[in-house]
This record gives C-alpha cells, sequence and structure tokens, in this order.
C-alpha cells in the first residue's frame, strides 16, 4: 500500500491521476481501427444504449474521415466524447466484440471514439446547425447529460431552449461525479461548449429552481424537462451528529474535482460499498496518497453490483477488499476513529450478522458509497407528477412524458443510477417526445 505520495502541485495531482483511457495519435487510431472487422449486425452497436453506429465511424477513422466519424458519433450521442472516456465500454461495447470469442483483445471503441470527437472539438468542425426558430420555449431543468442531450435535439428541431442549473459548472455528475483519472474537467467543460457553440441553447448557472420558479417556467415554456439527477449520498445508519471526516463518496469525488490539492483523507481510509461509485472513492483515495485503503462490503465479491474492471484499477493502485462486513457504527466524538463492522453470512437470499463476530477498522476518514437519494421533496413540488414506490419518477416508455403532460423527464431520476451514456440516451429520446407533444 502507499505507492502513490499526496500530490501538492498540478503535476504531481496529474501523474497520480493520469488518463485510463489515454487520447489516440492519428497513427494510433488509423492501426486500431485496420483490426476493426465491420461486422454485419454487429453486436457492439446493440450493446450500446445510444445505438451508434461503431463500424461506420470506425471505418470512417480508417479511411481519414475523421470529421464523418465524428458525425457518426454525435448523431447517436451528443456525449460523444466523455462516454469514450467514462462508459463502461468493457462490458458494453468492447464486451460485445468479436474478438472477445477469438480470444483476442477487442477493439479499442471507446478511445477510437474520443479520438474521433477529440479532433472535431480541437478544429472547431461545425457538424450541425439549429433548425429556424419555431417559436416554441422548452425549460430544462439540470445541466447534466441527459438535460444537455435534450437541449441539443430540441435546438436541432428548432426550439429555443434555457437550461436552469444549481451548480456553477455543466454536465451534473460527469463533472462532478467522475474519477479525474477517466475524464479531465478540461475535456468535460470543452464538450459542453462545443455542443453550446453549434446548437445555441443558454445554461442559466447557480439557479436552483423552487416553487415560485416552477410556476414562472409553467406560464413561460410550453415543456419543461427534469434531468435533476440525484441527491445526496444515502448512510446506511441514522448518524448522531455530523463528523467532518465521515463523507458520501459522490461529495468526495465532487471535492476532489473542483478542488484537486486541498482534498486530504489521511493515511487511513475506510470506503463502505461494492458499487462502482465505491471503487472510483477507494482508487481516488489511494491516488490521494492514503497509505491504507479498506473497501468494505457487507455481501460477498461475488455479489458486488461494481464492475469487476473497476474492482480491478482499485485493487490495481492498493485497496484491499473486505468482504461480508456490515458497518454497525462510527467510533469517535468528534471525529470517525473506526468503524465497527460484524460479519454477515447469506441466509435465505437475505444479508445476516454472525453472532459475535464484531471487529473494527482504525481510520482518519470514511466514505460512505451506499447509494444516493431521491430528490423526492423537490418533485412533490410538481403538480400531479407521481413518483413509483422508490421515490423515480414515472414516465412511458417511448416519449418519457410523466403523470402531467408538461412535464418530460429522463436520467438518473428516471433510472435510479446509470451510465452517462444511458443518461444521454434519455434525453435524445425525451426531445423526441416533447416535440410530438407540441406539435400534437
Amino acid at each position: 500500500m502507499g505507492e502513490y505520495k499526496k500530490p501538492k502541485t498540478a503535476e504531481e495531482f496529474e501523474q497520480n491521476f493520469s488518463q485510463i483511457k489515454p487520447l489516440m495519435d492519428a497513427s494510433m487510431a488509423y492501426y486500431e481501427s485496420s483490426r476493426c472487422l465491420f461486422c454485419y449486425d454487429a453486436p457492439c452497436v446493440t450493446a450500446c444504449p445510444t445505438g451508434i453506429d461503431i463500424p461506420l465511424f470506425i471505418r470512417q477513422i480508417n479511411n481519414k474521415n475523421t470529421k464523418g466519424a465524428a458525425k457518426t458519433i454525435y448523431d447517436s450521442n451528443y456525449f460523444g466524447n466523455a462516454c469514450g472516456k467514462v462508459c463502461p465500454t468493457e462490458v458494453l461495447c468492447e464486451g460485445a466484440c468479436v474478438y472477445n470469442h477469438r480470444d483476442a483483445k477487442p477493439i479499442e471503441i471507446g478511445r477510437l471514439q474520443s479520438y474521433a470527437t477529440q479532433d472535431a472539438m480541437q478544429k472547431e468542425i461545425t457538424l450541425y446547425q439549429p433548425a429556424p426558430a419555431n417559436g416554441k420555449k422548452v425549460a430544462i431543468i439540470g445541466a447534466g447529460p441527459a438535460g444537455i442531450a435534450c437541449a441539443c435535439e430540441l435546438s436541432l428541431l428548432g426550439y429555443e431552449v434555457h437550461i436552469f442549473e444549481a451548480k456553477s459548472q455543466p454536465s451534473g455528475l460527469t463533472l462532478y461525479g467522475v474519477a479525474p483519472y477517466k475524464i479531465t474537467n478540461e475535456e468535460i467543460l470543452q464538450e459542453v461548449e462545443y455542443l453550446q457553440n453549434q446548437f445555441g441553447f443558454k445554461i442559466c448557472f447557480n439557479e436552483r429552481v423552487d416553487s415560485e420558479k416552477l410556476v414562472e417556467l409553467e406560464k413561460n415554456y410550453q415543456a419543461i424537462f427534469l434531468g435533476i439527477g440525484l441527491g445526496k449520498t444515502r448512510f446506511p445508519f441514522p448518524m448522531e451528529k455530523e463528523m467532518p471526516n465521515v463523507i458520501g463518496a459522490t461529495e468526495i469525488i465532487e471535492q476532489l474535482k473542483v478542488n484537486h490539492l486541498t482534498t486530504n483523507l489521511g493515511d487511513q481510509v475506510i470506503v463502505i460499498g461494492g458499487g462502482n461509485t465505491a471503487m472510483d472513492a477507494a482508487s481516488e483515495a489511494a491516488r490521494l496518497g492514503a497509505k491504507h485503503v479498506t473497501l468494505a462490503y457487507r455481501r460477498s465479491k461475488e455479489e458486488m453490483g461494481a464492475y469487476e474492471f473497476e474492482y480491478d484499477l482499485a485493487k490495481a493502485v492498493g485497496v484491499q477488499g473486505v468482504f461480508n462486513a456490515q458497518p454497525l457504527e462510527i467510533i469517535g466524538t468528534d471525529q470517525a476513529e473506526a468503524v465497527r463492522f460484524v460479519r454477515t453470512e447469506l441466509v435465505d437470499g437475505n444479508v445476516r450478522p454472525i453472532e459475535g463476530s464484531e471487529f473494527t477498522i482504525a481510520c482518519d476518514a470514511v466514505i460512505f458509497a451506499t447509494g444516493q437519494s431521491k430528490q423526492v421533496d423537490f418533485l412533490n413540488k410538481i403538480k400531479d407528477l407521481e413518483l413509483d414506490d422508490k421515490g423515480k419518477i414515472k414516465v412511458k416508455e417511448a416519449s418519457f412524458q410523466t403523470t402531467n403532460p408538461m412535464y418530460f423527464a429522463g436520467g438518473d431520476a428516471v433510472n435510479g443510477g446509470a451510465e452517462v451514456v444511458n443518461a444521454a440516451a434519455d434525453g435524445k429520446q425525451a426531445a423526441l417526445g416533447i416535440h410530438d407533444f407540441l406539435i400534437a
């Protein structure tokens, strides 16, 4: 453990958090694209939630038509560059590549995707022109992938689109919740700016929507899209009081993305959870210089929700897994000094504590990656908007229209928490639903 030293300069931070999918150069992209078999009914396309014509854009790269490749990608996914880096390609498009059945390395689809889109952004190539204004306005709440994808598609159809974003920068969890070794803030902001320049939608930052604002939006816009994402981290048991070194995973990732060099977790860090966010938080703690990072999960390793490659990334930087360990309490007066756990076993599909098996692990910080709360309080302010029993917004499958006809929704607030690519797909489809609704 402890192979990373705490970064004290921007250069040291960049070194510790170096990109796991670095950008290809032209030679690398040409060679990799040459390996593609350009399958008919390609399984990689079926595996992509946005249905990008992957064989086509790879062939275009191979023919040195990078502009055409970028257009093919963005036609299906407005977050083409970001998704090339942050998507779990290992289990989606690359996981479906036919080379996996030949004991050969699958095509590096994600890196090729980022290569083509990055080239278009750097050269400021215009791929789209908004349609003439149709006189109708749509409001979007939340500048995450779903909201921005919705804005792009609506602008293409001639709508005036305004996005209202509570934070000071766009892109939701893509910016604030994705580990910096997957994508840099600069790359994310560059793509949003590239899209804004082409589609012309407006983002109103630091604009938190409350009940009064909702009334105003309903009066001034013909439709409203909810791309609000999820709320703060849910803790698995009540905390008697807040402790400065007990924090949610999405909150610590955001803190790290915004304040690279002032985030300090100490030498011994415990991360509680078994999903992909837990893996990111644990990897980040190690790259911040923690000497011992323990990943604790209440079930077995095989039952973790995280992708195997994400756990492998965490192990590669020295993270140690402790499984069948359920947290019982945080030990400490003013701050966490240790976590008390109990060993668990699976009985009839349920996790049960093993009597007399309690143990403690000392720590300087505790990170909970135990899921995020739904923004139910806000959603309950919208008249006739129905939620399911888990607090997710109910929508029609094809149009993403909610039970309040004026409102549409997509992304994490609907699916409960998925990938950036799923949110981008939702936003685009919802835009088509809004269009059908407004021209009816």
